[in-house]
């Protein structure tokens, strides 16, 4: 049997190179394999975790999408789907959390720093979201994430949960591994931290046109163009640098960076065309997808039908186990 593999990335707006290098890519390795079954959703359940526009979710579920075909992901190799239309996630999240306590979730850093940013949005669902995140990825008993590694807390709770379900009930479900892409952590603009939807300038859309692009990569936050030690915002530079342009060019700019200097405009111009160059082949593909709405509408339907599918089946096996029926 093939290994399935599950994936998705949140509704909350347009997909940024933060997504395409840390989840996309992995998902279209993972594709193209021919030993793995490959489900993507678009996971706008986990969406309503944190404030939200209802307005803004209802477009982002399409946008997703969108940005998924035109990347490359393909509906006659894996199921595309919306995580909202297969209740089923909902439903298991549920037992799920009837073997995960509140303590665990409570200490995950990832929690305290959404309560931190969401003071007044500490609610049961972002408690929850890790035991959902487990659900999503045990319906479909997928041994393979292909997420950025800061999801790993994450997939270190689905395994927990795992044990003790399997332990308790006499599940099958695996152990769910992290699938390593080459851009598992992409800095922010900012120059602190990882490239974020939800902070202001430290992401670039895979929508951008070469002018957006530059104008962001501009802002990148440097210095004198000579130092002793490569920090901040020279760092994040050189490491979209080694992501776009090659190792050997960034190992070149640190060295020059460290002895006689380096000019940043020419840096940043370089690296703003090496960033539009990948990109506009998925804008153009995305124009395609645009402009066919109704073949759009039948791969959402089709993949929200494949999903159900196999949810519906884990769920009935699951609440045979758990006396549920």
């Amino acid at each position: 049997m093939k290994k399935r593999v599950l994936s998705g990335i949140r509704a909350t707006g347009r997909l940024h190179l933060g997504n395409y290098l840390g989840a996309v890519k992995g998902m279209l390795e993972l594709q193209n394999n021919e030993e793995y079954e490959t489900f993507y959703m678009v996971a706008d359940v986990h969406t309503i975790t944190t404030p939200y526009s209802v307005e803004e979710l209802r477009k982002n579920r399409r946008e997703v999408i969108l940005d998924y075909l035109a990347a490359g992901l393909d509906p006659q190799k894996s199921v595309i789907f919306q995580q909202s239309e297969v209740n089923e996630h909902l439903e298991l999240a549920f037992y799920l959390s009837s073997v995960t306590t509140i303590a665990k979730m409570q200490h995950l850093p990832t929690f305290k720093d959404k309560v931190k940013q969401y003071p007044e949005h500490a609610t049961l669902a972002l408690l929850n979201y890790p035991t959902l995140m487990a659900a999503d990825i045990l319906i479909y008993k997928a041994g393979l994430v292909p997420v950025g590694i800061d999801q790993e807390p994450h997939l270190e709770v689905a395994r927990e949960i795992v044990r003790r379900f399997n332990s308790d009930y006499g599940t099958d479900f695996p152990e769910p591994q992290r699938f390593k892409t080459q851009g598992e952590y992409v800095p922010s603009l900012t120059g602190e931290g990882k490239m974020s939807k939800s902070v202001e300038g430290s992401f670039i859309n895979l929508t951008d046109n070469l002018e957006e692009i530059s104008s962001k990569v501009a802002k990148i936050p440097t210095d004198s163009g000579k130092g002793n030690e490569i920090l901040g915002g020279v760092k994040s530079l050189f490491e979209f640098v080694e992501l776009f342009e090659g190792k050997e060019k960034r190992e070149k700019l640190q060295t020059m960076y460290l002895n006689e200097g380096v000019r940043y405009g020419d840096i940043k111009r370089d690296l703003s065309e090496a960033i539009f160059s990948e990109l506009k082949p998925i804008q153009d593909k995305r124009k395609e997808f645009e402009d066919n709405q109704e073949l759009v509408d039948r791969i959402i339907s089709e993949g929200n039908e494949k999903a159900r599918d196999v949810a519906r089946q884990t769920v009935k096996k699951v609440r045979e186990k758990m006396g549920l029926a």
